[in-house]
């Protein structure tokens, strides 16, 4: 089940004796594990309560014991168990995997189940695993080795959409007005990692209070990452052919010490996209971001206006011709020369003549 359908079920009081919860993703996991909390234990006292095993320490069969017992001090009970994946055999096949004990656990929660408590809740937590690539097939091992539990919850990767939603849901909450260029930075300079982005927006509270909006000038002086904003906006300075504002942020970029093909990459990324929106005849920031997701390839609509910047600015043999020079730019930065900073000035006043 998806984290919106297990928060779905607790307002419902629809509860499981355990669940397992899957995936990388650590700010909705939280979210879920505090509702959970909440929900079994109303304003008990959550000390004595909730117990939390590390099962990098401590054994499966440890967390089943315990939850079997009754507890002298709370009535009813959460046990929560991270690194749930180290409580599985490891190089071997399951079969061989009894003789150091894991098919023997797996064997005591599958009996546990079978006769849950009533006044526990369990919780086993592996975030290691994704769901894509390499890691899809270990996942669908671990959920045989917890088949016992039938209830998972799927805490995957958020879309840069997705995460630029929850995002201006967590500044308004935190009383905090951030412009959309600024919040476009924010998502994209964390890379949509909205745990990440959680505490960026406290501390981005604390630091401008409900007196002013967020820029993104503040973006990148308080969040780590967002220096690249640096690289974006001599991206959409050479997209706009300011000459004057491009040479002034690569100075900018060359005493920071930032990496300068970075930004050759991000700006050959930009000036494709707007050749094809030139020769796809598209007219606007609007036709530009549809085309795009149309094809798979993520746009949001600050980054469908910088694109458009570019094909109005920039002829299809303009375009034609940056992209022969992005292309010698970077052949000049892979070879033996005197200076980065030169070989991108070159550029420079090549591209805004």
């Amino acid at each position: 089940m998806t984290p919106a359908q297990f928060l779905s079920r607790l307002k419902r009081q629809d509860i499981a004796p355990a669940y397992l919860f899957l995936g990388p993703e650590a700010y909705e996991r939280r979210r879920a594990r505090e509702a959970l909390i909440s929900a079994v234990l109303g304003n008990e006292d959550r000390e004595n309560a909730v117990t939390h095993y590390d099962l990098n320490e401590s054994s499966l069969a440890d967390v089943v014991d315990d939850a079997r017992c009754l507890s002298l001090f709370a009535a009813q009970r959460v046990i929560i168990a991270s690194n749930a994946e180290s409580a599985m055999p490891r190089g071997r096949s399951e079969e061989e995997g009894e003789e150091d004990g894991g098919a023997s656990s797996a064997q005591a929660l599958a009996d546990y189940m079978k006769d849950p408590s009533p006044v526990v809740v369990l919780v086993f937590e592996a975030s290691r695993f994704d769901f894509e690539g390499e890691d899809k097939k270990k996942l669908e091992r671990l959920r045989k080795f917890y088949s016992a539990v039938s209830e998972a919850v799927e805490f995957r990767r958020p879309s840069v959409d997705d995460a630029r939603v929850e995002a201006q849901a967590l500044a308004r909450r935190a009383g905090l007005s951030i412009d959309t260029a600024a919040m476009e930075l924010l998502v994209e300079a964390l890379g949509a990692d909205l745990q990440r982005i959680s505490v960026e927006i406290e501390k981005l509270a604390l630091f401008a209070g409900r007196e002013r909006a967020i820029t993104p000038e503040d973006i990148a002086a308080m969040v780590p990452d967002a220096r690249a904003s640096n690289i974006f906006a001599l991206v959409n300075a050479l997209g706009r052919k300011d000459r004057a504002r491009s040479l002034q942020i690569l100075d900018t970029l060359t005493r920071e010490g930032e990496y300068l093909p970075l930004a050759l990459a991000f700006l050959s990324a930009q000036f494709r996209m707007a050749l094809v929106a030139k020769e796809t005849g598209l007219r606007s920031p609007q036709q530009i971001q549809s085309h795009f997701s149309r094809t798979g390839v993520a746009m949001w609509s600050s980054k469908a206006e910088q694109v458009y910047q570019t094909v109005s600015r920039f002829s299809k043999e303009q375009l034609t011709r940056s992209m022969k020079l992005i292309y010698l730019a970077d052949k000049g930065l892979r070879d033996a020369r005197p200076d980065d900073r030169i070989v991108m000035e070159q550029f420079v006043l090549e591209l805004t003549r």
